[in-house]
């Protein structure tokens, strides 16, 4: 076993980042489904593209729910992925937090 003297951390391990890796693939996964089951609605249904059928498709609650679900696997999948941008290529501790900043508020 290795001994951390200091502040710095050790970032080796057989589980390191894991989460992170999985939960990008389940909400990539998740937002993928969501974009077939749209276009299956839209392409297989009946009569022409226009407001009456978007908001047919997104009348039901289930849709509902389901699309502030992706809404929220979107943000998180976002944050996941230039949180890790950011680690990765930002070393400089100060830049990192003010571009970690900037992401949550923008």
């Amino acid at each position: 076993m290795s001994v951390n003297y200091g502040s710095k951390r050790i970032v080796v391990g057989a589980h390191y980042g894991l989460r992170d890796w999985l939960s990008q693939r389940v909400t990539a996964g998740l937002m993928a489904l969501f974009t077939l089951l749209v276009l299956a609605q839209v392409v297989l249904g009946r009569g022409p593209i226009g407001y009456d059928k978007w908001a047919g498709i997104f009348a039901s609650q289930w849709m509902k729910v389901l699309t502030f679900v992706v809404i929220i696997s979107l943000l998180w999948h976002v944050w996941v992925g230039m949180r890790d941008i950011w680690m990765d290529y930002v070393k400089a501790v100060s830049l990192r937090l003010a571009a970690q900043i900037f992401t949550i508020v923008w």
